[in-house]
């Protein structure tokens, strides 16, 4: 059996992800150690884990869009998470001597780890914004990005290899989701679609489930962790949006305390609410185009309306538009007749449930989390001679 050390970042969202293809490993007999925030992790990997704790750095939140966005998000996140994680990312590998490290899209922090003591990696891609670039929205996209991986590689003393991008291993790269999603999109060699890697969450919270009225219609509405701080205006006009249908339909929002005062009578407003356990009961999502919010709610056949605020949402509305499992609104701008529209279209109109199903249908025979951990553990079995890839 071999062993595999995942590096991650403190980031919520990013978590879910790579615990499924763990416990995956695990089941398959393989042992499994960790590198990241001791406060996130420790609570889903339990207390007898291997962790090595990088602390956790927080994401400062900003309203940017578009390549602000990205900006904020390389410079502002990625670069200081990295020289945050750094030394304990070389420390876990020097000390775990891992088979594979399996490296966060963003942690490259720990794929430098690897390449400095020869061990293979693989990329765990969690979002689609660097899978398939928005290059023809955002002119520089490319040329922007690469200017901060390099600056990630000097953050260390290696010298830079120009044929490696650490954005994208050599040997495998894991992108959750699948051609009916991205569609025609051109992806990095080595790359594998596996869908969504859904497992055990051990810290899913409760839910009031008596305050569930099976008589009405259930539509889920979360904006995720990272743009709660935007989602005040939003919640107030999807809350307007759904009076008219409060007859037949029953809201659960996701939204922090005090964020949306005095709801009616048919919105369950909660901090945080057991996303997996909901999610074969609902009959909609509205959601910010989070890739794991919205391959969670495709995976079980539930159609989506995106409102695409930053980053990669632009890109998950284009392609849950395109596949038919769903459709668009702007976050910003759209009215509560608009939204009232996209949601009873949603609801009501059966194409909308078909095409989620189609990409409920792909994700199950990609494998998901299982499919992951087998192309792990293939990685980790040495090449013979002849097949040694060129470092």
């Amino acid at each position: 059996m071999a062993r595999f050390l995942f590096v991650v970042l403190p980031v919520v969202s990013h978590l879910s992800a790579p615990l499924a293809v763990g416990q995956a490993l695990e089941a398959a007999g393989h042992e499994v150690a960790w590198c990241g925030p001791r406060s996130d992790l420790r609570p889903l990997i339990g207390p007898d884990a291997t962790l090595y704790p990088t602390g956790k750095r927080h994401y400062r939140p900003d309203a940017a869009s578009g390549m602000d966005s990205v900006r904020s998000l390389w410079e502002g996140h990625v670069l200081p998470a990295n020289r945050f994680i750094r030394d304990a990312a070389e420390r876990a590998v020097a000390e775990y001597r891992p088979d594979v490290v399996v490296a966060d899209q963003y942690a490259l922090a720990g794929a430098l780890a690897a390449h400095r003591h020869r061990v293979r990696w693989a990329t765990l891609c969690v979002g689609v914004l660097e899978l398939t670039p928005p290059t023809g929205e955002m002119p520089g996209f490319d040329d922007y990005v690469r200017a901060q991986v390099a600056r990630v590689w000097a953050m260390t003393d290696l010298p830079v290899d120009p044929t490696l991008d650490l954005r994208f291993s050599p040997y495998l790269v894991i992108g959750l989701t699948t051609a009916a999603l991205t569609g025609p999109a051109a992806l990095p060699p080595r790359c594998v679609l596996t869908g969504p890697a859904l497992g055990r969450r051990p810290n899913a919270p409760a839910f009031d489930w008596d305050a569930w009225d099976p008589a009405r219609r259930h539509v889920l509405v979360t904006v995720g962790t990272m743009a709660e701080h935007l989602a005040s205006d939003f919640y107030r006009r999807i809350t307007a949006a759904t009076a008219p249908l409060a007859d037949r339909v029953q809201v659960i929002l996701t939204a922090p305390p005090g964020l949306v005062p005095d709801p009616p009578a048919h919105v369950l407003v909660a901090p945080r609410v057991p996303v997996l356990e909901l999610m074969p009961r609902l009959d909609a999502v509205v959601s910010h185009g989070g890739l794991g919010t919205v391959s969670e709610a495709l995976a079980h056949g539930v159609p989506v309306v995106v409102a695409p605020i930053r980053h990669d949402h632009p890109t998950v509305a284009r392609q849950v538009t395109r596949a038919g499992a769903g459709l668009a609104v702007s976050f910003h701008e759209a009215t509560p007749a608009e939204l009232t529209s996209a949601l009873a279209a949603v609801l009501d109109d059966p194409a909308h449930r078909e095409g989620a199903r189609r990409v409920a249908a792909s994700f199950a025979a990609a494998g998901g989390a299982r499919a992951a951990a087998d192309h792990l553990a293939a990685l980790a079995v040495p090449a013979s001679p002849s097949h040694q890839e060129v470092r």
